[in-house]
C-alpha cells in the first residue's frame, strides 16, 4: 500500500485506550448536476500516548495493521481548540496579574506622595 496522508477531525477520542476516531472529508462534484457534495469516512487511528481531544484538527498516515480495524497512527496534531483555549486563558491571567500589579504600585506611590 503506498503511503497515505489524510487530514481529519478527531470525533471520538477517550472511549477506547490508544485509539481515536477520525472522520475525513472530501468534496465532490456529482456525475450529472455538477453540485459539490461532501463525502466523510471514518478511521480509526492509534493514539500511543491518548494526548487526542474532540474537535482536534490532525493528520494521520497509514502504517501496517495494529488491529482488525486500525491501519492509521497519528503522525501530527495540526490544530487543538482545547489547547488553544488553555493559552488564551493563560495570556489573559498574565495580563490580570500584571495590571494587578501597576495598580498597586500606582497605590504605593500615591500613599508616599502624601
Amino acid at each position: 500500500m503506498p503511503p497515505m496522508s489524510f487530514t481529519g477531525i478527531v470525533t471520538k477520542a477517550g472511549f477506547m485506550n490508544k485509539t481515536a476516531t477520525v472522520t475525513v472529508s472530501r468534496h465532490v462534484a456529482h456525475p450529472r448536476t455538477g453540485k459539490v457534495l461532501e463525502r466523510s469516512k471514518k478511521y480509526l487511528t492509534h493514539d500511543e500516548n491518548n494526548k487526542l481531544r474532540i474537535n482536534d484538527t490532525v493528520t494521520i498516515r497509514n502504517c501496517p495493521p495494529i488491529s482488525a480495524r486500525k491501519r492509521f497512527t497519528l503522525e501530527k496534531i495540526v490544530k487543538s481548540p482545547e489547547t488553544e483555549r488553555d493559552l488564551r486563558h493563560a495570556q489573559q491571567a498574565e495580563a490580570l496579574r500584571a495590571a494587578q500589579i501597576a495598580d498597586s504600585a500606582a497605590g504605593a506611590e500615591a500613599a508616599t506622595r502624601s
